[in-house]
């Protein structure tokens, strides 16, 4: 493939989840137009469809590359419909890598830290053996193999304790429980590295790039971490959170520690979510920033500027193209893919579900 044209086309899977929104906000300053797929085009709960669809819009952008930025991610509800989170997040992004094969473009695809079994204090690098603990990491890690099996020109960027100025996430259910209640339990034994969502959009649009402008270096493909730098437990997360707040104006709360065992969740998270990024910072010269910056900026969105400051511009697809519209791609031969059979109905593609809280006021992380 010849080099990319200036500004570089991103068709992102997915619209209106933190990592959607923040890819539109910055693809502005890394040079890059930035379309988002949702629904109606898009429905992740009918795999057969996914193709034809992506392959339309990515045609009609003319994409340089694409980005997996839709998942299920309710990991608690997930222990009780593993079949619809492993339609989501793996036999799903299947069906992009088989589209992306089609159209012969590079797929970037978000993981989890949460495909680690949590063992240990060392960070995970991306030679550890996964051992999912839940459904959901199990559903996510489908995922990635498959992308892997099916098209050899992607990259699988791994996170942890995503969150953003957007929708629901640790920070943005801090403020609100601050708001209600002078004081909090949340686990201190689950340690981590929170990201923002604005950090992860600018690492994926780099890597996004690199892919396109080196199509044959097979060093910027595969897997790789890629989180805020710096660790803290869900308790220290809080205790942040809540000093920013204060410094701000806004609501704060007292954070008492408590450990895993005392908030019992109907699924289990690692103890340990530390991820090593070293690999991303060898071969795509990329470090995230301190998570303690970056949470900064975020509680400076959320707490002083007004809210019609922090809109992004609707360029969604799903908004604005009729649904079916792809429909003359439906006979196109795609590679093998897994398949997975709905059972329930499936919620929107949500955002990493903090464990809901309790009457006392404990507090639980949740997963990117």
């Amino acid at each position: 493939m010849t080099a990319p044209r200036a500004p570089l086309r991103v068709l992102v899977i997915g619209a209106g989840g933190q990592v959607s929104l923040s890819l539109m906000e910055r693809a502005p300053l890394q040079g890059a137009v930035v379309e988002a797929l949702g629904l109606p085009e898009l429905d992740f709960t009918h795999p057969a469809g996914i193709g034809p669809a992506v392959e339309a819009a990515a045609r009609r952008l003319d994409a340089d590359v694409l980005i997996n930025a839709a998942a299920y991610t309710a990991v608690d509800k997930a222990e009780d419909e593993p079949e619809t989170a492993r339609l989501l997040n793996a036999a799903a992004p299947a069906e992009l890598a088989a589209a992306a094969a089609q159209l012969h473009r590079p797929l970037l695809h978000i993981s989890t830290d949460y495909v680690y079994g949590g063992r240990g204090t060392a960070p995970w690098t991306e030679r550890d053996i996964p051992f999912p603990l839940n459904i959901y990491g199990d559903s996510k890690l489908l995922g990635d193999l498959a992308v892997q099996d099916i098209w050899p020109d992607s990259a699988i960027l791994r996170t942890s304790w995503v969150y953003s100025p957007f929708g629901n996430n640790f920070v943005n259910t801090m403020l609100r429980l601050g708001g209600e209640r002078s004081q909090l339990s949340v686990v201190n034994d689950q340690v981590g590295s929170p990201t923002s969502a604005l950090d992860l959009a600018d690492a994926l649009l780099s890597v996004g790039r690199a892919l396109v402008e080196r199509p044959h270096d097979y060093r910027l493909r595969g897997v790789f971490h890629a989180c805020g730098a710096g660790t803290t437990s869900w308790a220290g997360f809080a205790r942040a959170v809540f000093a920013g707040s204060a410094a701000r104006g806004g609501p704060a709360a007292g954070v008492i520690d408590i450990a895993t065992a005392d908030y019992p969740t109907r699924a289990l998270r690692p103890l340990n979510s530390r991820l090593d990024t070293g690999k991303l910072a060898a071969r795509h010269g990329l470090t995230l920033p301190p998570w303690q910056g970056s949470l900064s900026v975020v509680l400076d969105r959320l707490l002083n500027e007004p809210r019609d400051a922090m809109k992004i511009p609707d360029n969604s697809v799903s908004d604005s193209r009729p649904a079916g519209s792809a429909g003359a791609e439906a006979g196109r031969q795609r590679p093998r893919r897994p398949t997975a059979t709905l059972t329930r109905p499936v919620p929107g593609q949500s955002t990493p579900e903090p464990a809901a809280p309790r009457p006392r006021g404990k507090v639980n992380g949740g997963s990117p």
